[in-house]
């Protein structure tokens, strides 16, 4: 099977009848063509094909390009196809900022080199024991691939000598530099020949790594690739709009019904990961946490448990997911939305590997409605809206999970014990099989079995009334209506009180509310602009406390009330500071 390069989605495609380069046009070693081959790339990237020329010909490169645009093997390709094989010596050297991307630089150098027995690959980086390292470097590898702080710990010791160093690549500098790299990069360059060639990458270009390319890169050709707002479209995207504290038992219900392979969860903070984690396993969930307190066999043993399947779900930060590339994750979900259109985009590209679909889903709290609009605004793609599997949904998925496990065990070499038993017990008890096996299943299960009935709206109290006034979607953009309803501050009505009322007479849902603004002797509602006459004729009838609600299209203030108008910008205005701006409810 052909494997998609990774870049060919990300691609900033020219239009036109300019022929499209192929790696036959680079003049690369042949035994580097014939292991991209095998790796199944066929046409070269953008990055690919912008920086492997000037870097064949022995020019320095300053690519702009971020995670996920095929910019290793950009470099890797001409670096491979320049060493001198011979030579049992450090030749070129790749800085990243994390031991992931280390990792994975170093095992994507292997695959290009596959070809190539005599190249030896070495990765250094903290956390791993220094004599595996010392044993690789006593053997001569020629290549070195690094994090900053543990290849100035082998320069300090004396057991890294760069002396005969052809080519250095900066890759994720500008990471590198935000993480604190900025003097052991810059003593790292200086240990360098000043003959060396030297690539450097970087997501984005601020001033820090301009004064890095003037001081150390030698008349440079500078590369930029547009960044990738866009998203692959083999990714479905969906999104759930759901309160905070409610997370967890969402995230339980769609892990019940949803199918999936490997997943990973993202959430912000460190702490998050471990707590996330162990409130899976308390479910009975495979998962694990990986962020950058865990020592680096922990990771590395995490990682590869998810890559062989003992591991379902890897509970990640952003940081601490950089560089990870497994091929059976086949979700990922945002728990926590990223406050930023990259790192969604990175996120979510840790599914749909190697030509796979891979599905994507995004917890949206009220609060955070902007965000998502920006996403959908910044990669041009509108997300789905899905709906939290009902406890219907759940007990459903649980009873064929139930009847699958009989399934699988009807086939154990153990059953003709456990039959005997069973049979013998239920002679000595006249006791029937069907009575024995549900006592079994009950055991089995500790007695919680099937999801209780979720309480009706109007009586759920885990609503804090902050979230009830913020219900989104703010604005409605066009799908709203403001209604006016006769109660409001003097009647001591609640934006809870009120959702209540509309939603079991009217039955409407969560989703159908917009702003809520509770005035004096009234309240303006926004619902759906197309209510059939029969909704709003039982909802006219509506009593909230003692008063009827008598609700009715909000037509703006009557004449003689100063001409005060509710516009979904500004809502009242004008003159009265009483009814002044819009409400929040």
């Amino acid at each position: 099977m052909t494997t998609e390069n990774p870049d060919s989605a990300a691609s900033d495609s020219t239009s036109g009848s300019t022929p499209v380069p192929t790696f036959d046009d680079f003049g690369i070693d042949d035994r580097v063509r014939a292991a991209i081959d095998e790796v199944g790339y066929e046409t070269p990237s953008p990055i690919q094909a912008a920086t492997i020329p000037p870097l064949m010909n022995g020019r320095d490169v300053v690519g702009l390009a971020q995670t996920g645009t095929g910019k290793t093997a950009a470099f890797a390709i001409p670096v491979l196809s320049n060493l001198d094989t011979s030579a049992r010596k450090p030749q070129a050297l790749i800085l990243a900022p994390t031991r992931e991307l280390a990792l994975q630089v170093s095992e994507a150098f292997a695959r290009y080199a596959s070809k190539m027995p005599e190249v030896k690959v070495l990765p250094i980086y903290g956390g791993q024991s220094y004599g595996v390292q010392l044993a690789g470097l006593r053997r001569g590898a020629q290549v070195i691939v690094g994090t900053p702080g543990r290849v100035i710990d082998h320069l300090d010791k004396g057991t890294l000598d760069l002396s005969q160093l052809e080519f250095l690549v900066l890759d994720e500098a500008d990471e590198m530099l935000t993480m604190g790299f900025a003097e052991d990069v810059e003593r790292i360059l200086a240990d360098t020949p000043d003959r060396k060639q030297v690539a450097l990458f970087s997501a984005t270009m601020p001033a820090s790594i301009g004064r890095l390319a003037r001081k150390y890169l030698n008349d440079p050709q500078e590369v930029t690739v547009k960044a990738k707002t866009g998203t692959a479209q083999n990714i479905t995207q969906k999104y759930l709009q759901v309160s905070h504290h409610r997370k967890l038992d969402a995230l339980t219900r769609i892990l019940e019904v949803e199918q999936f392979d490997g997943m990973i969860l993202f959430v912000r903070t460190k702490s998050a990961t471990e707590e996330l984690a162990e409130k899976l396993r308390s479910r009975g969930l495979s998962a694990q946490a990986i962020n950058g307190d865990m020592v680096q066999a922990q990771r590395e043993r995490t990682i590869n448990q998810l890559k062989d399947g003992s591991l379902d779900i890897l509970v990640a930060t952003d940081v601490a997911a950089r560089g990870l590339d497994v091929d059976r994750i086949s979700h990922v979900v945002n728990y926590d939305i990223p406050h930023d259109v990259e790192s969604y985009v990175h996120r979510i590209g840790r599914t749909g590997r190697a030509g796979r679909s891979g599905i994507a889903l995004l917890f949206v709290s009220p609060r955070e409605r902007h965000l998502l609009r920006s996403i959908e605004r910044h990669t041009r793609q509108q997300l789905e809206e899905m709906d939290l599997p009902s406890v219907d949904d759940v007990n459903a998925q649980r009873v064929v999970k139930f009847a699958d496990s009989i399934t699988a065990n009807l086939g154990s070499d153990h059953l003709d014990m456990f039959r005997g038993l069973v049979e013998n017990y239920a002679r000595e008890n006249d006791v029937t099989m069907a009575d024995i096996a549900a006592a079994l299943a009950l055991e089995s299960r500790d007695g919680a079995f099937l999801m209780a009935p979720d309480p009706p709206a109007s009586q759920r109290r885990d609503r804090p009334e902050r979230e009830q006034r913020d219900r989104a979607p703010r604005g409605g953009g066009g799908q709203f209506a403001t209604y006016r309803i006769a109660v409001g501050r003097k009647h001591k009505v609640s934006p809870g009180a009120i959702v209540g009322a509309i939603a079991n007479e009217g039955g409407l849902t969560r989703g159908d509310f917009g702003n809520i603004s509770i005035r004096d002797d009234f309240s303006l509602v926004e619902l759906p602009n197309d209510l059939d006459a029969a909704t709003l004729n039982l909802l006219k009838h509506t009593r909230i406390g003692k008063t009827p609600i008598d609700i009715r299209v909000d037509m703006g203030a009557p004449r003689g009330r100063g001409g005060q108008k509710y516009n979904k910008r500004d809502g009242y205005n004008k003159r009265s500071p009483r009814v002044a701006g819009r409400g929040r409810g």
